[in-house]
C-alpha cells in the first residue's frame, strides 16, 4: 500500500540530547558514539550535529540513504528482515532494532540526558521481554489478580498489599509461567500492568527512590485509563502531522481503533492496545504464542463487523472463533487481504467518526526517569507529599 501522497513532513527527526552545558553535551556525544560503535550502527549515522541552544544539544540521524534503505517510506517493520536480526534470542539485536527504529523517526525524540535515552532503550527492552510472557484472560467486565499480591477497593481498584514486592506482583498477575494461572484483564490494564512492571524494574536498579515511590502508588491507588497515560507516557507524533503508518520502535504502545460503528459497540471492541514487539509483531495478551502481524491485525479487526451476535439478554456480544476463521481464509486470499489492507491500512478518523482506518497517527512510550531530569510524577506520593 503506497502511502507517500499522504507522507508527514517534518523538520527534523532522530534522537536529540540536551544538557546544561557544552561540556555535558560534549560528553554525551561521545558515550553515544561509543554505544553505537559497540552496537555496529555507526555507519548509518549521520555526523552529529550540536546546537548553539538553550539548553545545548546535539542530534542523530540515520544518513538519507541509509534511511531508505532501511525504512522505505517510514517502514520500521522490515528492519530485523533486513539486517538478519534475532531479537528473541540475541538481546544486543533488540537494542540495535530499537535505536535504529528511533533514529529513523520523522520527529524528534528528544532527551534530558544521554542517562535518559539509555534508560529508555532499557525500558523498551523490559517491555518488549515482559509482553513477551504476558498471557491473560480476556475480560471486560470482570478482573482479578492473585490474592497474595493484590487486594480490591472500589474507589482505589487493586492495589498493592503492604510490604510485597511490586515487580513480583505485577509479574505474578501478568505472566503465567510466575504462578501458574492466568488471569482475567481487559487489553488497556494489560498494557498498563506491563509498562508499570518494565519502569518498576529499570528504576529498582538504577533510581531505588523512584521505586519507592512507584510502590508506594501502587499501595495508595491503582493509576488507569487517561490517568494513566497522563502520569506515565509521552506521544510522539501528531494528528497535524502523523507518523508513517507502518512506523513503530519496539516497546511502543499503541491502539488500533476499530473503525465499524456497530462492532463498536460490543464492550472490548472498541479497539485494541497492544505493543510492538519487533521484528514486525505485536503482541496478543490473549494467544501469547501467536501474536500478530501489522497485516493480521488489520483483519483481525476488520472481521469484528461480521462476527457479531445478540446473546440471551439481547446484548450485542463478538464470536472470536468466527473472527478466528474468517482471518485465516483472508490469509489464503491476497486479492481480498490486499482490498481490507486498503480500507484499514490508514489512519484513525477523529473520534466519534467512523471514517478512516485502524493505525494511530502517534505512539506512546514511557516517560523519563533518571535523578534530576525525571517527569514522571506520581499524584498520591509527589502532590501529596
Amino acid at each position: 500500500m503506497n502511502d507517500a501522497a499522504s507522507a508527514p513532513v517534518f523538520l527534523d527527526g532522530g534522537i536529540q540530547i540536551c544538557g546544561s552545558t557544552d561540556f555535558v553535551i560534549e560528553q554525551s556525544r561521545l558515550r553515544f558514539l561509543s554505544y553505537l560503535d559497540e552496537l555496529g550502527l555507526t555507519q548509518y549515522v549521520t555526523a552529529p550535529v550540536c546546537r548553539c541552544s538553550t539548553p545545548p544539544s546535539v542530534k542523530f540521524m540515520i544518513h538519507g540513504n541509509h534511511a531508505e534503505e532501511l525504512a522505505p517510506q517510514g517502514d520500521t517493520t522490515q528492519l530485523c528482515e533486513k539486517l538478519n536480526l534475532d531479537t528473541h534470542n540475541r538481546p544486543q539485536d533488540l537494542e540495535r532494532e530499537i535505536l535504529l527504529a528511533m533514529l529513523l523517526c520523522p520527529a524528534t525524540f528528544e532527551f534530558l540526558s544521554y542517562e535518559e535515552l539509555a534508560a529508555a532503550v532499557r525500558v523498551r527492552m523490559n517491555i518488549v521481554e515482559a509482553a513477551r510472557k504476558t498471557r491473560l484472560v480476556f475480560q471486560a467486565y470482570e478482573a482479578e489478580r492473585p490474592t497474595e499480591y493484590w487486594t480490591y477497593n472500589d474507589e482505589r481498584g487493586f492495589v498493592l498489599l503492604p510490604g510485597q514486592p511490586l515487580v513480583a506482583a505485577l509479574q505474578a498477575a501478568t505472566q503465567p509461567d510466575a504462578t501458574g494461572k492466568r488471569y482475567s484483564f481487559s487489553c488497556r490494564r494489560a498494557v498498563e500492568y506491563v509498562v508499570l512492571l518494565s519502569l518498576a524494574q529499570e528504576t529498582q536498579s538504577h533510581h531505588s527512590e523512584l521505586f519507592d515511590k512507584l510502590r508506594r502508588q501502587a499501595e495508595s491507588r491503582a493509576l488507569k485509563g487517561g490517568e494513566f497515560e497522563r502520569t506515565f507516557l509521552r506521544v510522539i507524533g501528531s494528528v497535524e502531522n502523523p507518523l508513517p503508518l507502518k512506523y513503530f520502535v519496539p516497546g511502543d504502545r499503541t491502539w488500533f481503533r476499530n473503525p465499524d460503528q456497530c462492532s463498536a459497540e460490543v464492550t472490548g471492541y472498541e479497539g485494541s492496545w497492544t505493543f510492538y514487539l519487533g521484528e514486525g509483531r505485536f503482541t496478543d495478551f490473549w494467544k501469547r504464542e501467536e501474536g500478530f502481524t501489522l497485516t493480521t491485525k488489520c483483519l483481525s479487526i476488520y472481521y469484528w463487523r461480521h462476527a457479531t451476535y445478540l446473546d440471551e439478554q439481547g446484548e450485542l456480544q463478538m464470536n472470536e472463533d468466527r473472527v478466528e476463521a474468517l482471518l485465516a481464509d483472508a490469509i489464503q486470499n491476497p486479492i481480498e487481504t490486499d482490498r481490507i489492507l486498503q480500507e484499514m491500512l490508514l489512519h484513525q478518523a477523529p473520534l466519534g467518526t467512523f471514517a478512516g482506518g485502524c493505525v494511530e497517527a502517534t505512539r506512546e512510550f514511557p516517560r523519563q526517569i533518571c535523578r534530576g531530569t525525571s517527569d514522571l510524577v506520581l499524584p498520591d506520593v509527589d502532590l501529596q507529599s
